[in-house]
């Protein structure tokens, strides 16, 4: 499958799960007290998962817009070729696979430190 398919596909996931998501915190409660506790649990569980797809949409995007300018699997660090392996595991991929972990290493250690 063509790299832009893929993004494609991941598109409308991303898009549907917001979608569905919204719908569901849309939704009126129970005028029970019970219920709304427990609705009220579920409603912080869904914007998690809301908070994931719009910033999974924003990774799509991003990896759409460097296809659109030929920078596609184009590391964003260091500009080598992101490992053909890491691109079809994570096609969002911004960084080649040394870069990543750098990156997290760095992250890492800087959290250590706090």
């Amino acid at each position: 499958m063509a790299h832009r398919d893929v993004l494609d596909a991941l598109l409308h996931d991303y898009t549907t799960r917001a979608e569905a998501i919204r719908r569901d915190l849309g939704r009126s409660h129970s005028a029970d007290f019970a219920e709304q506790a427990q609705q009220r649990q579920n409603d912080e569980v869904l914007e998690a998962l809301l908070a994931e797809a719009e910033q999974g949409l924003l990774l799509v995007r991003q990896a759409q817009q460097r296809l659109a300018e030929g920078r596609y699997g184009e590391c964003l660090c260091c500009g080598e070729p992101i490992e053909a392996a890491r691109l079809a595991a994570l096609p969002v991929a911004e960084y080649c696979l040394r870069c990543a972990e750098d990156r997290e290493g760095h992250s890492n250690q800087a959290a250590r430190l706090k």
